[in-house]
C-alpha cells in the first residue's frame, strides 16, 4: 500500500482538485491523508465531502515539515507519497512509479519529471529545473532539484535520515534531499507525472523570495556538521556554502544589514578552519 499524504494551509480552493487527481489514479491500493495546518478557510467544509474515501486531520498552524512529520507518524503504507496541495497527478503516476520501485528494490527513493503551469499557461522550464537520476548531492546543493508532489519512498528510509526539520519555514524539502542525497542515490521517472500552477502568492517561493538562501546556508552547515560527508561532497558543499553565502551577505549590505552582512560573509572561512582542524 502506498500512503499519501497532503498537507494543505488555506488552499481550499485549489485541494479539491489535488484529492480528486489522487482518487482518479488507476492504481488503487492508497490511503490519503490530509493535514490541515490550521486553517481558517473552507478546507474542513471540501474534505468533508469525501467523508469515508480519505482521513482527514487539523492541527494548529505549525508549518509544513510538522504538517508531513504527522502524515508519515499517521500512516501505514510500505511506501509514502507526497502531494503539495497546489499540485495534481497524471492518473498513472503511482502505478507507473510504484511498477518501476518494485523492480528495482535497492532504491529507497523515487522521483519524476514534471509539466509546469504559470497562471494557468504551460511554462517551458530552465535545464537547471530538470530531474536527475543516481546520486545527485551535487545538483541537490544550488537549489532544490527534488519536488516534493514528485516523490515516492520507502518508510524505511524515514529511520535512516530522520524526519523534516521542524524548525524549517521554508527550504524544508531542500534540507531532506541533502540528507537523503550525500548517502542514497534516486530512481527516476523521466516522465512528465506530475503537473504544477505557479505564480501565487501564497506560495513558499513567493513569501520568501528574498531570504530564500539563509534557511539552505543552515541547512548546508547542518549537513557538514553531521560528519557523514565524503571528502568529495564536503569540497562540494563548503564551494557551495561560499556562494550562498556571499551572495546572500552581498544582499544584507545592500539593505544596511551590515552586522547580519559581516557573519555570513566570514561564515565560510571560519566553517573552512573548522573543518581543516
Amino acid at each position: 500500500m502506498i500512503s499519501v499524504i497532503i498537507p494543505t494551509f488555506n488552499r481550499a480552493g485549489l485541494l479539491k482538485k489535488a484529492i480528486e487527481s489522487v482518487f482518479s489514479q488507476t492504481y488503487q491500493d492508497f490511503e490519503l491523508i490530509v493535514i490541515d495546518d490550521g486553517s481558517w478557510d473552507d478546507t474542513a467544509r471540501l474534505v468533508a465531502d469525501f467523508t469515508g474515501r480519505l482521513t482527514y486531520i487539523k492541527q494548529s498552524n505549525k508549518g509544513p515539515s510538522a504538517a508531513r512529520n504527522l502524515g508519515i507518524r499517521s500512516s501505514g503504507g510500505e511506501f509514502v507519497a507526497f502531494l503539495d496541495s497546489d499540485d495534481w497527478w497524471d492518473r498513472e503516476k503511482l502505478a507507473l512509479q510504484i511498477d518501476r520501485m518494485q523492480k528495482n528494490p535497492s532504491y529507497l527513493v523515487s522521483h519524476t519529471q514534471e509539466i509546469w503551469y504559470k497562471n494557468g499557461k504551460l511554462l517551458n522550464q530552465k535545464h537547471r529545473h530538470r530531474k536527475f537520476h543516481g546520486y545527485i548531492f551535487d545538483n541537490c546543493l544550488p537549489l532544490c532539484v527534488v519536488s516534493m508532489s514528485t516523490v515516492m519512498i520507502r518508510r524505511g528510509l524515514f529511520d535512516e535520515v530522520g524526519l523534516f526539520d521542524e524548525g524549517l519555514r521554508c527550504c524544508e524539502d531542500y534540507d531532506f534531499w541533502l540528507r537523503v542525497s550525500h548517502k542514497y542515490p534516486f530512481l527516476l521517472i523521466d516522465k512528465g507525472l506530475t503537473l504544477k500552477d505557479g505564480g501565487r502568492i501564497d506560495q513558499a517561493s513567493f513569501i520568501y523570495r528574498q531570504g530564500m538562501d539563509k534557511f539552505r546556508i543552515h541547512s548546508i552547515l547542518k549537513i557538514i556538521k553531521s560528519g557523514g560527508l565524503d571528502e568529495e561532497q564536503m569540497n562540494s558543499a563548503i564551494q557551495e556554502l561560499e556562494k550562498k553565502c556571499n551572495i546572500y551577505g552581498n544582499g544584507c549590505i545592500k539593505y544596511g544589514k551590515i552586522e547580519e552582512a559581516r557573519y555570513y560573509l566570514q561564515l565560510p572561512e571560519e566553517v573552512y578552519k573548522g573543518v581543516l582542524r
